[in-house]
């Protein structure tokens, strides 16, 4: 056989016997030796290859995943890139607000009442809501000052306070300035806020500051000149404070005015809260006391205290009888302590109207020194053959002085108050109005309701006869002239005179003092059925014969059985003027 031949069958014999099929008893595992296989090796398991159909399924699931992947690879990459490349560019530069400082208060002669210090921790600001004392994402920020009020007592009312900018527990500023809440602070506050000023930071992904630079520097706000002299504002309020603690009064008011320019000297009400710890809000058990006070430490008695005001309407009362021509100056009335009307519907009934002494004869002029209610009954409503002013020219004459009407706006706007009147009372407790009702009126009692803001004004008018004044207690910003009323000069020349004879010898000679010449007058006026407290009032001006300042005084609700009063408190209101402010009285 020839070589070639051998070798093409030797070929054919081995690839036949490599090809050749494995028979089943070579792979049939045999029973009786399982139990010796070594099944964490996988021995004597049999292998199946993966389906079809299990390889397409995985197979178009990750190809949906990538499809899925890649769409939203284009959108971020191609769609929004842009978007988000300058978010991300934002990112790196964080705004960080430079606090403006809140303008400065000051009284009449510059002494500072109201003013900024640096915070005492730079990277916090007071009164953070739910954030800690570390500055956010690490990277510092300007410090918000720190509101500072005088230790001067009687200023909270004219003063007020502030809330802080304050920021949420993520480190955001929701409320990026100062904001006034009571009296001076809160009327002036577009005056007194500043501009913020800005800067950018840039920052790494870590927070940590790599550079800043001013955007906008802060403006600060304006320094407010008040008029008020926060020294005779102290000496007010301690007067106050000292004869209604000593005397049992709940409270009481008080306002020194210019008479020529409306600028108020001082303007106090007691009790009054702390503007510091209003403000600070850090002492919360003190901030606590003061809100739960019962004494109404956050009433501004002077501007929204409504008293009933008692014999200080009657020198107004007076001008209308003179002017009315209802009584000659110096014709004398013969009181005798009391009047006695008989009752229209049954004369059995006579009604009494007391007076509070029995004074005698009295002129106008004696009248108005000595109180006498028995005067005043006679010309307001009449009495016998004495014709009187009656109840609509009283509430006409007390409404020129300014007395049942607001205040034009300005820092001492306040209620408008009220005047008894057939009207009111019809509303009130629709009931007709009798002559009783006119006794009770012009003697400052029924429903005749003042704010001692209103009082000193119309005192103000009184003395300088006739120019009814809007208050102000900013420095230079008057006079405000609401309107000039035609009286004769010469009833003003009778009115002061009583007045200056009611401290000579009179119901308020307590201020007959040596260094100065006032003219006042006094007010008891009864509270409730019982008449068992009442409100005590001081009112007038000075010097009498070249009138400069008026005042008002007020002590609110005690006993009936008090000699001492408002005129107590305006007594140790001069002795403190002269020995601290004597330029007051030249």
């Amino acid at each position: 056989m020839p070589w070639y031949d051998r070798t093409m069958k030797f070929r054919r014999i081995n690839w036949k016997k490599a090809t050749h099929e494995i028979d089943p008893d070579e792979i049939l595992i045999d029973s009786s030796n399982l139990p010796q296989f070594n099944r964490s090796q996988f021995e004597g398991r049999l292998e199946q290859p993966i389906s079809r159909m299990t390889l397409l399924t995985v197979g178009g699931a990750f190809t949906i995943m990538a499809i899925v992947f890649l769409i939203q690879a284009l959108n971020l990459q191609i769609v929004h890139g842009g978007d988000y490349r300058a978010q991300s560019q934002d990112n790196l530069l964080r705004p960080v607000p430079i606090f403006a400082s809140r303008g400065a208060i000051v009284d009449r002669n510059g002494i500072p009442l109201a003013w900024n210090a640096p915070a005492e921790t730079p990277t916090t600001s007071p009164n953070v809501i739910g954030a800690t004392s570390s500055p956010i994402s690490g990277f510092a920020e300007d410090s918000v000052p720190q509101r500072m009020y005088a230790t001067t007592t009687g200023l909270s009312h004219v003063l007020g306070y502030v809330q802080y900018p304050t920021k949420d527990k993520n480190g955001f500023y929701y409320r990026n300035d100062f904001e006034g809440v009571a009296a001076a602070e809160k009327y002036y506050n577009d005056r007194l806020t500043g501009q913020n000023g800005s800067r950018l930071a840039e920052v790494d992904a870590r927070g940590k500051v790599i550079s800043e630079s001013v955007v906008r520097p802060p403006q600060q706000g304006e320094t407010l000149h008040l008029s008020i002299d926060s020294v005779v504002q102290h000496g007010l309020f301690e007067s106050i404070q000292k004869i209604a603690s000593e005397y049992h009064f709940a409270s009481g008011a008080g306002v020194i005015m210019d008479v020529h320019t409306g600028e108020i000297l001082a303007m106090t009400s007691y009790p009054e809260y702390s503007s510091q710890v209003m403000s600070d809000r850090t002492d919360q058990a003190a901030v606590r006391a003061e809100l739960s006070n019962p004494n109404l430490p956050f009433l501004d008695r002077a501007v929204d205290g409504l008293f009933t005001p008692g014999s200080i309407v009657k020198p107004y009362v007076a001008m209308g009888a003179l002017t009315e021509h209802v009584i000659d100056p110096n014709k004398i009335i013969y009181t005798t302590g009391s009047i006695s009307v008989p009752n229209p519907y049954d004369p059995t009934v006579v009604n009494v109207f007391r007076d509070w002494k029995n004074l005698g004869p009295l002129d106008i002029r004696h009248a108005i020194a000595m109180s006498s209610d028995a005067y005043f009954y006679t010309v307001g409503g009449g009495y016998k053959d004495q014709k009187g002013l009656g109840i609509t020219n009283i509430n006409k004459y007390l409404s020129m002085f300014g007395f049942g009407e607001k205040i034009p706006e300005s820092f001492v706007s306040g209620p408008a108050g009220n005047l008894s009147s057939p009207a009111w009372k019809l509303a009130t407790f629709k009931e007709s109005w009798f002559l009783g009702d006119t006794y009770h009126s012009v003697i400052g009692q029924y429903g005749t309701q003042v704010t001692p803001a209103q009082v000193v004004r119309a005192v103000a008018t009184m003395a300088n006869e006739g120019t009814l004044l809007v208050p102000t207690i900013i420095k230079g910003d008057g006079p405000q002239v609401e309107r000039v009323l035609n009286l004769p000069k010469a009833n003003f020349d009778i009115i002061h005179e009583g007045m200056r004879l009611g401290v000579m010898q009179g119901t308020t000679v307590a201020l007959n003092v040596p260094y100065v010449m006032v003219a006042a007058k006094s007010g008891t006026a009864e509270l409730g059925a019982s008449k068992a407290n009442v409100n005590s009032w001081i009112t007038g001006f000075w010097p009498y014969d070249n009138p400069k300042f008026a005042f008002a005084v007020t002590l609110e609700h005690g006993s009936v059985h008090n000699l001492i009063g408002a005129a107590a408190a305006m007594r140790a209101q001069l002795d403190y003027m002269q020995l601290h402010t004597p330029q007051y009285f030249k």
